[in-house]
């Protein structure tokens, strides 16, 4: 937690900024200091409470120096990926709090419009900055507000989302003064800097230059010389310059957006100057720095992808904290890492595919044995999706793993180019349901309603590892088509979970246990806690329960819900993604187009999106633990059965 301020020392500069504000009264030789400051409170907190690391390290000095340069919050600075961000939330008012971040109450995970006026977006997918600061500026210049500065700082990896190349196709061509910030921490976007660049960047940064090019501008304008035409003209003219003499090129000067760079983004006094000249241009411009992610903690250097979130660690050390897992149940995302491998042995078409997550979603083990097959596409979940249909026509076997939130943002692509076809795609959804400290953004809570409805498309999720195992051996067999496995983040039940491989029947459900006087079903691992609660529950009552693990969404077991039409006035249905469009849907269409007219309490997400916090403290909030499970079980089974018709 961070030192009160009468513990600070008394030069100590950051405990006394509370708002950008008070940022801007230092001098520019001040800055380095906060900057030390700014990124030792990060390793501190972050050492106890964990987040995103190495990203935040990575942008300190970008961050002060645009909070010093832009009068924010009037000025809009618009983050992608809320990595980032944590400098931001530290200098804007949040300091105090910041050891509460990702906490269930606490700070949000990423910038928020909710929590923050300086949190001028949401922040949680990649790739969306430059659109949303493109359509702010263009508003500004709409509503009579010229002034107004906006900014897009778009890095971690989001430059390679198909939306930024719309943001800047649509920028290079529309009225704005739009500010791009390109954070490349080792995107290799360009050759590394050279002696001419260097002093290119100087020429083209400098206030003088750019006042003489403004004047000779407007001078030609208003004698009648200088059209809209020519004046891109002349960009391409002093572009195609640039590119001789530097014998270099890049895609923005080819889209006619002035650019920048690179220049060393950890030079915060030098970045102030390159800001306070460019600020005030006209027209689309790029800023290319150059960054280290984890800059500053020898350990994230030296290995970002660990220190992206790397969890609880000794700052002194840089010992990662990690909790032994030995006799314990694995990580889904494991099993599905693990188990791919072990498919890939046998099927010599299978194919894996991650966009830009194969440690988050274990693609890395299968990637470390066959990297031939294996294929990192990079922040760009759509194109996952089509290369992966691809792929299929031509008789591969691709196992494509995406996290459930982030295929939200390819599901035209799951309908046009996998289910039209009924392509043998498998789409893995790791993150299925409450995910905890990410938040709304990050929560898997829709996919069961959104492809439920789409043709041709088996929807599976397991109830635990063996079933799992199971489903993904089922998925690969000949001519199943596209078949999407969902599962959640965290351990399974199962700590002996490496059995034989035994094939699924597609549209299938399990009876995991009989009653008379409530039917439970469950898809997915949440029927688990189902089976504690109804265990826990007949125990007190003296009442029994019938639990279905349904296994399918899409073909649904329809004798299983014939049978419980038939026999139960009482129905529970219980799934960890939103309770509209789901599994309790389901039951209710088959019921009433079935002529079947029990009492049934859905049970799953409610219809708004869920805050961040612990998955217990989330599964209480939303009444889906198994206390709400029990309490649902009293109350219904309370109730007075309807008379039969």
């Amino acid at each position: 937690m961070q030192k009160a301020e009468d513990e600070l020392p008394e030069d100590n500069l950051l405990g006394k900024i509370d708002s950008p504000e008070d940022l801007r009264k230092l001098l520019p030789e001040q800055l380095p200091q906060v900057c030390d400051e700014l990124r030792q409170m990060i390793i501190d907190e972050l050492s106890q409470n964990p987040g995103h690391f190495g990203s935040s390290l990575g942008t300190v000095e970008l961050t002060v120096a645009l909070h010093y340069v832009f009068n924010t919050p009037d000025d809009r600075i618009v983050w992608d990926v809320g990595h980032q961000a944590y400098g931001h939330k530290i200098l804007t008012g949040r300091r105090d709090l910041f050891h509460t971040n990702r906490k269930f109450k606490g700070l949000k995970p990423f910038p928020s419009p909710d929590e923050s006026e300086y949190d001028t977006f949401t922040a949680g997918h990649a790739s969306n900055s430059i659109s949303a600061a493109l359509g702010m500026a263009v508003a500004d210049k709409r509503n009579g507000n010229a002034a107004r500065r906006v900014v897009a700082v778009i890095g971690d990896g989001a430059m390679s989302g198909g939306l930024a190349f719309e943001g800047l196709n649509n920028a290079s061509i529309t009225d704005n003064d739009l500010l791009i910030i390109l954070n490349d921490n080792n995107m290799s976007i360009s050759q590394s800097v050279g002696g001419m660049r260097s002093y290119l960047t100087q020429l083209h940064t400098s206030r003088s230059y750019n006042k003489f090019r403004y004047y000779v501008s407007r001078l030609l304008q208003k004698m009648g010389l200088m059209t809209e035409q020519r004046r891109r003209n002349i960009i391409r003219r002093n572009n195609r310059i640039k590119i001789k003499l530097t014998q270099q090129n890049n895609v923005f000067e080819g889209m006619d957006i002035r650019y920048f760079g690179p220049v060393d983004g950890h030079n915060v006094q030098n970045l102030v100057r390159i800001l306070s000249n460019i600020k005030g241009m006209h027209g689309p411009k790029l800023l290319h720095i150059k960054t280290v992610k984890g800059k500053g903690y020898e350990p994230a250097e030296k290995d970002s992808a660990i220190w992206h979130a790397p969890g609880l660690f000794d700052k002194v050390t840089g010992e990662r904290i990690i909790r032994n897992g030995d006799g314990l149940p694995p990580l889904f995302q494991d099993v599905f890492g693990e188990t791919l491998l072990e498919l890939m042995k046998e099927n010599s078409r299978i194919m894996g595919i991650t966009p830009a997550m194969p440690i988050g979603c274990s693609m890395d083990i299968p990637m470390k044995v066959f990297p031939d097959r294996c294929f990192d596409v990079g922040i760009a979940e759509g194109h996952a999706v089509t290369f992966s249909g691809g792929l299929a026509k031509e008789g591969m076997m691709p196992f494509c793993n995406i996290y459930s939130s982030f295929m939200q943002r390819a599901y035209d692509n799951v309908i046009h180019d996998v289910a039209i076809q009924r392509l043998n795609v498998v789409i893995c959804l790791d993150r299925a349901g409450l995910v905890g400290e990410d938040g709304p953004t990050h929560h898997g809570a829709f996919d069961l309603a959104y492809l439920r409805p789409i043709p041709n498309l088996t929807i599976a999720s397991p109830y635990d590892e063996v079933e799992m195992r199971n489903l993904m051996y089922t998925a690969q067999l000949p001519d199943q088509g596209p078949f999407i496995i969902r599962y959640p983040r965290g351990r399974g039940i199962l700590p002996d979970w490496r059995k034989p491989f035994n094939p699924v029947v597609i549209g299938t459900g399990r009876k995991m246990k009989d009653g008379d006087d409530v039917a439970v079903l469950s898809i997915g691992p949440i029927g688990n806690l189902a089976e504690q609660a109804i265990t826990a529950w007949e125990k007190e009552s003296g009442k029994t329960a019938a639990l279905y693990d349904m296994r399918f969404l899409k073909p649904i077991d329809t004798s299983i819900l014939s049978e419980v039409g038939k026999k139960f006035s009482r129905i529970i249905t219980i799934e960890n993604g939103a309770v509209t469009g789901g599994l309790g849907t389901a039951v209710v269409e088959y019921m009433a187009d079935n002529g079947f007219s029990p009492v049934i309490r859905r049970m799953g997400l409610p219809d708004r999106f869920i805050e961040h916090g612990s998955t217990p403290q989330l599964l209480h909030l939303c009444h889906i633990d198994c206390d709400a499970i029990i309490s649902t079980l009293v109350e219904l089974t309370s109730e007075p059965e309807k008379p039969e018709r």
